[in-house]
């Protein structure tokens, strides 16, 4: 199973869920994501993931997002009418796409979608500097996420640094998946969204009961991306309640 789609199996989506007031008060938009079965209906708010057929879905959706796929695909989703790609691997392995996708289909056109995670700290034992001392260094100093593959492996690429290189390179939207499980990683969400502002979409990648409300009080989230089960539940989640969903 790729780490970077998993989500419970996709069912018709009830309909959209009314705000608490404190979400309102908050100007705190949502929107779903969909993994495309051929088969669930979509709404012109819904960001679909990349499949078999999705080109018949393309034009009804507020973007697509392709997790793995190259620049002629890109073009076919384009052909077939979305709005957006979101661009995966193609951008990993290759910066210079996203900047001759930008050149060709417009700015606007082109996000970036980014499965995180928190980067694993390895230590090693120093011996050159002084022969008498051993010490023991961690692989870096400051917690941080990183940019995942589409399988889940972890790439090494800090996410802050490669996210605001996108930008500069032409890339206006950013749908960003993560699993926030303490205050470290609220810290590091505070930290992207004072980045990239009102771009950035940012939605659990595999918790299917993320406490959204400190995401929003904490890790000051404005737009929450959220798969069909979490946002059938959003109010709970906002609201503080995990187990109700």
């Amino acid at each position: 199973m790729q780490a970077a789609l998993a989500e419970l199996p996709l069912t018709e989506p009830a309909n959209e869920p009314a705000l608490t007031p404190d979400a309102e008060e908050l100007a705190l938009a949502l929107r779903r994501w969909l993994a495309w079965d051929g088969a669930a209906e979509v709404g012109i708010d819904d960001f679909v993931c990349d499949g078999p057929g999705v080109e018949a879905v393309a034009a009804l959706c507020a973007g697509v997002i392709l997790a793995e796929g190259d620049e002629q695909r890109v073009a076919t989703l384009f052909a077939a009418g979305a709005d957006c790609v979101f661009l995966g691997e193609a951008a990993l392995q290759d910066s210079t796409a996203v900047e001759r996708l930008v050149a060709a289909h417009g700015a606007q056109r082109i996000g970036i979608y980014a499965p995180l995670a928190r980067q694993t700290v390895s230590w090693s034992f120093e011996t050159v500097s002084n022969a008498d001392f051993k010490t023991v260094t961690p692989s870096h100093c400051e917690p941080a996420w990183e940019v995942l593959r589409a399988d889940g492996s972890g790439t090494g690429t800090l996410a802050p640094w490669w996210l605001k290189a996108m930008r500069e390179l032409g890339a206006s939207r950013f749908l960003v998946r993560v699993d926030i499980r303490d205050d470290t990683d609220l810290n590091l969400c505070a930290g992207l969204v004072e980045d990239l502002g009102d771009a950035l979409w940012i939605g659990p990648l595999q918790d299917p009961a993320p406490r959204l409300a400190e995401w929003v009080d904490y890790g000051q989230c404005r737009q929450l991306a959220l798969g069909a089960a979490a946002y059938a539940h959003c109010n709970a989640l906002l609201d503080g309640q995990p187990e109700s969903a």
